[in-house]
């Protein structure tokens, strides 16, 4: 697979958009499938690398949903749901088609069946314009509710099943980072003992532990 764990602590923030590592608090929440979410003070913003047939003009991380301020808290752990989400979709066979807007880029989310966008990731958080109908929570609903691109994806693939056990494990609003590493942790090890669980089953076993 393209994006292993990590890609996108290697390859963080474009620079001349919200800066770099070097800056004071910035924080990458998640990463999964090259997508994540990025905190810098106050704002947050989605990070997505481009699919791999994107060539080599269009190789750097790019930003999405950039929020200036948080509102609350709890919006930051939707945007680590969100990212978590999308990775997810990735790795289940969706693309992710990045249309630069300015300094940030809006998400396609892309069903290969189809060809058709499913699903689009605004560059900027639109807050209360709209009525709020683009919201980060609003875009996560929608996210979850899309259906299957194809066949489910290879778990044979250690690195594969580590990255979906992950992305399951933060959708659980009750469950932290921390935590959500943990019980993909479990997840994993069970899967590894017992082949015939799916992963949401796998998920639900280590719940128990």
């Amino acid at each position: 697979m393209p994006y292993a764990t990590g890609h996108l602590q290697e390859h963080p923030l474009p620079s001349g958009i919200v800066g770099a590592l070097t800056l004071t608090g910035y924080q990458l929440l998640v990463d999964i499938a090259g997508v994540g979410a990025g905190r810098l003070g106050p704002q947050v913003f989605l990070l997505v690398a481009p699919e791999p047939d994107a060539g080599p003009a269009d190789e750097m991380t790019h930003i999405s949903l950039h929020q200036n301020r948080l509102g609350a808290e709890s919006e930051a752990v939707a945007y680590q749901q969100l990212a978590a989400q999308l990775g997810y979709l990735r790795l289940s066979g969706y693309r992710l088609a990045l249309e630069r807007a300015g300094l940030r880029s809006k998400i396609g989310i892309v069903n290969p069946a189809t060809g058709a966008i499913a699903l689009q990731i605004p560059d900027k958080h639109p807050g209360k314009l709209f009525g709020g109908g683009a919201n980060v929570s609003s875009l996560l609903v929608a996210a979850r509710g899309l259906p299957p691109a194809g066949p489910p994806p290879d778990l044979k693939n250690p690195e594969l099943l580590r990255q979906t056990f992950l992305a399951l494990a933060l959708s659980d609003d009750s469950t932290t980072g921390a935590e959500a590493a943990e019980l993909a942790d479990r997840a994993f090890t069970i899967a590894q003992e017992h082949s015939t669980l799916d992963p949401v089953a796998a998920i639900e076993a280590a719940k128990q532990k």
